[in-house]
């Protein structure tokens, strides 16, 4: 037999008060003295009273938890991200509920189906569906549950409430900088680009080449899943190229760096001979030999902006008529990876 869980109205009979008032006292109702309201906590948690937070949530139909959705937690951005939404939320009253997908669409969906059982309120979600509409949130949007999308976002973008930065002109800017470089041959290493944060990259990196009138060559643009792993194999892929490229538009830095380290171990000189950008400026990238010039846009306030505005939407009770897209400033960070020598 398991032991019976202790109630309100076993702490009441024991301080010889109403049940009303210990639910009062533990909620710190201004009506409930503080020298009540301590007496009855203390004795609450001497007996090991636990809140029932779903019998709660089902009575007032709110569960004060927000559900968030990320590819993977191993990095520093997606972990500023959640930096700025835990601040925002426990601000507001809220929790979050943090779950990854591994990059799978299969365990993105399960998340999805858990995270609607158990009730959230609002669900934020960097997806990792190359999906235009993932009919897997429809449960959300059927029942009115607030959904935003941030930093991933699914293709029509114009569809959903979305918190991202300009990726397009991101990609632009760095490709834009290496050609002003007198860099020509620009090999782009990126992720799946059925994804819209790579294929809005990508978009930049071509219309960059097609303003300086270069040919636009797919054999120069490679997919792989940006890791140290996959930095290390494209790096071996360029020494075996019969002309190396002479400079490299990495989408995110931790390949960038791995792609770096690699050649520089077979001679290659960076920037002299190959230069190379990465992008999210995570801080390991300022201590790279050399300094790594990357894209910096501010983790921390995505996630205030995204998990503001989802408590927005929550509190207005209603979905807005027209999705919003809130578009984050972010800054070319140039550094010694991409400079020319002297």
């Amino acid at each position: 037999m398991f032991p019976r869980e202790t109630t309100i109205h076993d702490i009441a009979r024991e301080l010889n008060v109403s049940a009303s008032t210990v639910s009062r006292a533990l909620k710190d109702h201004p009506a409930i003295s503080p020298k009540t309201r301590e007496v009855i906590k203390a004795k609450a948690h001497e007996m090991g009273y636990r809140s029932n937070a779903l019998a709660s949530g089902l009575r007032t139909r709110k569960s004060s938890t927000l559900g968030v959705i990320v590819p993977r937690l191993n990095s520093y951005f997606m972990s500023t991200v959640l930096a700025g939404m835990e601040k925002a939320a426990v601000e507001a009253g809220y929790h979050l509920i943090i779950m990854q997908s591994f990059e799978m669409e299969e365990k993105e969906k399960e998340n999805i189906r858990l995270l609607f059982n158990h009730r959230v309120d609002g669900l934020m979600v960097s997806t990792t569906s190359p999906a235009s509409d993932p009919d897997y949130f429809e449960p959300f949007f059927k029942k009115n549950i607030p959904v935003i999308f941030f930093d991933r976002t699914p293709n029509n973008q114009e569809k959903y409430n979305c918190v991202t930065i300009d990726n397009k002109r991101a990609g632009y800017q760095l490709t834009r900088h290496l050609l002003k470089n007198n860099r020509k041959k620009i090999l782009h290493v990126t992720g799946n680009k059925k994804i819209e944060v790579y294929r809005q990259r990508l978009e930049g990196y071509k219309l960059a080449l097609h303003e300086k009138n270069l040919a636009f060559d797919p054999t120069l643009v490679w997919e792989t899943g940006l890791g140290v792993d996959d930095g290390k194999q494209i790096a071996e892929k360029i020494l075996k190229m019969p002309a190396l490229p002479d400079a490299i538009f990495v989408a995110n830095d931790t390949c960038a760096i791995a792609i770096m380290h690699h050649l520089q171990a077979q001679g290659i000189k960076i920037p002299e001979k190959i230069q190379i950008t990465g992008f999210n400026n995570d801080p390991f990238s300022a201590f790279a030999k050399p300094a790594l010039t990357t894209v910096n846009y501010p983790g921390e306030i995505m996630g205030k902006v995204t998990a503001n505005s989802l408590i927005h939407l929550i509190n207005t009770k209603h979905v807005e008529e027209r999705p919003f897209h809130h578009i984050l400033d972010f800054e070319l960070l140039i550094r010694e990876s991409t400079m020319n020598q002297a």
